[in-house]
Protein backbone atom coordinates (compact mmCIF):
# COMPACT_ATOMS: atom_id res chain seq x y z
CA UNK A 1 0.00 0.00 0.00
CA UNK A 2 1.39 3.19 -0.98
CA UNK A 3 1.21 5.76 2.11
CA UNK A 4 2.17 10.05 1.52
CA UNK A 5 5.75 10.24 3.24
CA UNK A 6 4.18 14.32 3.77
CA UNK A 7 0.94 14.84 5.64
CA UNK A 8 -1.50 17.22 7.14
CA UNK A 9 -2.56 16.28 10.11
CA UNK A 10 -3.64 17.77 13.78
CA UNK A 11 -0.21 18.44 15.66
CA UNK A 12 -1.53 18.16 19.78
CA UNK A 13 1.25 20.43 20.86
CA UNK A 14 0.89 23.02 18.22
CA UNK A 15 -2.79 22.76 18.80
CA UNK A 16 -3.18 23.54 14.78
CA UNK A 17 -2.97 21.98 11.56
CA UNK A 18 0.47 21.14 10.49
CA UNK A 19 2.69 18.98 8.29
CA UNK A 20 4.14 16.20 9.03
CA UNK A 21 6.69 13.68 8.29
CA UNK A 22 5.24 10.24 8.11
CA UNK A 23 7.71 6.96 8.97
CA UNK A 24 7.08 3.25 9.85
CA UNK A 25 7.89 2.48 13.74
CA UNK A 26 10.20 -0.48 14.25
CA UNK A 27 8.56 -3.64 15.34
CA UNK A 28 9.85 -5.23 18.52
CA UNK A 29 9.55 -8.40 19.88
CA UNK A 30 9.29 -10.12 22.60
CA UNK A 31 11.28 -10.41 25.26
CA UNK A 32 11.72 -11.34 29.10
CA UNK A 33 10.90 -8.12 30.23
CA UNK A 34 7.26 -8.33 28.03
CA UNK A 35 4.56 -8.01 30.58
CA UNK A 36 2.92 -10.91 29.46
CA UNK A 37 5.90 -13.20 29.94
CA UNK A 38 4.77 -14.30 33.15
CA UNK A 39 1.03 -15.17 32.14
CA UNK A 40 1.53 -18.48 31.24
CA UNK A 41 3.45 -19.97 34.27
CA UNK A 42 0.95 -18.46 36.54
CA UNK A 43 -2.21 -20.38 34.23
CA UNK A 44 -0.60 -23.75 34.89
CA UNK A 45 0.66 -22.89 38.83
CA UNK A 46 -3.41 -22.69 38.60
CA UNK A 47 -4.07 -26.05 36.83
CA UNK A 48 -1.91 -27.86 39.29
CA UNK A 49 0.95 -28.55 36.96
CA UNK A 50 3.77 -27.44 38.57
CA UNK A 51 2.50 -28.74 41.88
CA UNK A 52 2.44 -32.70 41.12
CA UNK A 53 -1.51 -32.93 40.25
CA UNK A 54 -1.21 -33.98 37.29
CA UNK A 55 -2.06 -32.47 33.32
CA UNK A 56 -5.50 -32.17 33.87
CA UNK A 57 -6.10 -32.95 30.42
CA UNK A 58 -4.25 -31.19 28.91
CA UNK A 59 -2.38 -33.76 26.58
CA UNK A 60 -5.67 -35.79 25.52
CA UNK A 61 -6.60 -32.53 23.26
CA UNK A 62 -4.13 -32.57 20.63
CA UNK A 63 -1.29 -30.16 19.22
CA UNK A 64 -2.52 -26.62 18.84
CA UNK A 65 -1.09 -26.96 14.91
CA UNK A 66 -3.98 -28.64 13.97
CA UNK A 67 -5.96 -26.06 15.40
CA UNK A 68 -7.76 -24.30 12.30
CA UNK A 69 -7.68 -20.70 13.47
CA UNK A 70 -3.51 -21.02 14.49
CA UNK A 71 -0.98 -20.02 12.08
CA UNK A 72 0.42 -16.35 11.26
CA UNK A 73 -1.82 -13.95 9.80
CA UNK A 74 -0.28 -12.85 6.07
CA UNK A 75 0.09 -8.93 6.94
CA UNK A 76 0.96 -7.23 10.47
CA UNK A 77 -0.78 -4.16 11.58
CA UNK A 78 1.42 -0.79 10.49
CA UNK A 79 2.77 1.56 13.38
CA UNK A 80 2.88 4.77 11.46
CA UNK A 81 4.77 7.67 13.70
CA UNK A 82 3.63 11.14 12.36
CA UNK A 83 6.45 14.24 13.04
CA UNK A 84 5.46 17.68 13.32
CA UNK A 85 7.67 20.20 11.05
CA UNK A 86 7.07 22.92 13.31
CA UNK A 87 7.56 21.50 17.03
CA UNK A 88 9.47 18.08 16.57
CA UNK A 89 6.81 16.12 18.22
CA UNK A 90 6.18 12.49 17.43
CA UNK A 91 2.44 11.49 17.83
CA UNK A 92 0.94 7.88 16.60
CA UNK A 93 -1.68 6.99 14.99
CA UNK A 94 -4.99 6.49 16.95
CA UNK A 95 -5.80 3.16 14.78
CA UNK A 96 -3.93 0.79 12.67
CA UNK A 97 -4.85 -0.93 9.45
CA UNK A 98 -3.25 -4.30 8.39
CA UNK A 99 -1.05 -3.83 5.21
CA UNK A 100 1.64 -6.26 3.82
CA UNK A 101 3.70 -3.90 2.44
CA UNK A 102 3.95 -0.03 3.44
CA UNK A 103 5.71 2.13 0.63
CA UNK A 104 5.92 5.75 1.26
CA UNK A 105 5.31 8.15 -1.94
CA UNK A 106 6.55 11.76 -2.34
Amino acid sequence: MKIPKIKNRFCPKCKRHTEQTVSLAKSMGRSKTHPMSRGSKGRMRKRGLGRGYGNQGRLSKGAISSFSMTGAKTSKKVDLRFKCKICGKTSVQNQGFRVKRPEFKQ
